[in-house]
């Protein structure tokens, strides 16, 4: 049974609390600002780990500020830029990743940070699904990864029991799901047996990737600024057929856009949830039954063996500006380099549940026995590492990905509504989406 066992934000305070007396904070201390999009618990986590480098020297002094939701962070930021006071750091979720390497002279990337420093910068260090989807095509990391996480399944296990199901023996496949469900359904077990978060990120980005299946043309947009969606396969009017079916059924609840479906988990409404990895911690804190994490299902007459699924989260951007020093570049170098260092990492994977960014922070949660003592705890990193990957696997480059994923997540709400079926929805997503697309590589190219 897996209750509880995360550490807290009470455990951050004193993981804190045991680091050595912060060091007399010289006159001259160079001011860092970061801007960031995590709330809550994670928000929590993040002033931690601010105050946990603060701690760790005496020249710099990064102050952090919550910024809203991600589009706020980056939107805020660069607006910020044009108008000549921009942070020095912004956190950018993933599906922003195309849109701030086309922002040219706003952003000092990564390996150049590091190299103007005098910094050693070994990317090998880093997880290859994490350095991947932030490297440019020579393998230079353009962002700093800082929390990336994968989809998995949430399971509520006392549910689970009351449905007569077992425990131990968790569903692997959708059809095992849809089961599961039913069963969940029929004893009353919860107000909602399914439902998901992040629509767009689970039910597409991700399912294309475990199931190998093209989500754009040009492996997801790595290869040019030409790319196409193929939202119109047969993959995709499967999958988004049977979650209608699900819900016609009374099996599943769409419970709106982006992290809309996050609290119907923890509050114990849903026995079975898709979400972030990241979710871990709010989970910790709020649930009052058992659960597991779990890798995300798969349709075992599509694919026998699952892919890899990809990284959602985001990474950390340097921001440039005309007055900015060598030294305040400096101070973000060594922030990256802080939070890569093995035992930092490892605090920051025990603390939210995002995978580790670092080969060395991962090897140290081993080195502890930490997933025997929290079951579950590597389910997005087994996700994320169970295969190579594929061009169809190995992430999403696509510009203007926030606009696309807002028109899939519209066409399938007028699905889910019985206004249109799943072919009409898909025809009309992958319309409006190729036509972001070729905005985009108007803007951009040349």
């Amino acid at each position: 049974m897996f209750r509880r066992t995360f550490a807290t934000g009470a455990a951050s305070a004193a993981a804190l609390a045991a680091l050595p007396a912060a060091p007399a904070r010289a006159q001259q201390r160079i001011d860092i600002n970061f801007w960031y999009g995590l709330g809550g618990a994670l928000g929590e986590v993040v002033e931690g780990q601010i105050a946990r480098f603060n701690q760790s020297q005496s020249r710099f002094n990064v102050i952090g500020a919550f910024r809203g939701s991600y589009v706020e962070v980056m939107t805020s930021a660069i607006a910020a830029w044009r108008a000549g006071n921009p942070p020095h750091i912004a956190q950018v979720f993933e599906v922003g990743t195309a849109t701030m390497m086309g922002a040219g002279p706003a952003i000092r990337p990564v390996h150049q940070l590091f190299a103007d420093a005098g910094m050693p910068l070994d990317g090998s260090r880093y997880l290859a699904g994490v350095r991947g989807y932030y490297s440019d095509t020579q393998g230079r990391l353009v962002s700093m990864p800082h929390n990336s996480s994968s989809a998995v399944m949430w399971l509520n296990l006392d549910a689970f029991a009351k449905a007569g199901l077992s425990t131990t023996d968790l569903p692997k496949t959708w059809a095992q799901v849809r089961a599961a469900a039913e069963k969940l359904k029929a004893a009353n077990a919860t107000p909602v047996p399914m439902t998901t978060a992040w629509p767009t990120w689970v039910m597409f980005e991700q399912m294309a990737s475990i199931h190998d299946v093209p989500f754009a043309t040009l492996a997801n947009g790595f290869g040019g600024l030409g790319t196409e969606l193929q939202l119109t396969g047969d993959f995709f009017q499967k999958h988004v057929n049977f979650l209608l079916d699900l819900q016609k059924a009374g099996l599943f609840r769409y419970a709106g856009r982006d992290s809309a479906g996050d609290p119907l988990f923890p509050s114990g409404e849903a026995a079975i949830s898709f979400n972030s990895s990241a979710g871990r911690a709010r989970i910790v804190r709020e649930a009052k039954f058992n659960w597991a994490s779990v890798p995300l299902p798969y349709h075992d007459d599509v694919i026998q063996a699952p892919k890899n699924g990809v990284i959602g989260g985001a990474s950390l951007w340097p921001l440039t500006a005309r007055n900015r020093s060598a030294d305040e570049y400096r101070g973000m170098a060594e922030f990256f380099a802080f939070i890569s260092q093995a035992e930092q990492d490892k605090w920051w994977h025990q603390q939210t549940g995002y995978v580790p960014i670092t080969q060395g922070g991962y090897q140290a949660a081993q080195a502890e026995n930490y997933y025997q003592q929290n079951p579950g705890a590597d389910a997005a990193i087994i996700q994320l590492s169970r295969a190579e990957p594929t061009p169809n696997s190995q992430g999403f480059r696509l510009g203007g990905f926030v606009e696309i994923r807002n028109i899939i997540q519209e066409e399938l709400e007028r699905a889910f509504q019985g206004q249109q079926n799943a072919a009409q929805a898909l025809t009309n997503a992958n319309r409006r989406g190729n036509v972001v697309l070729r905005n985009f590589e108007r803007a951009n190219r040349g």
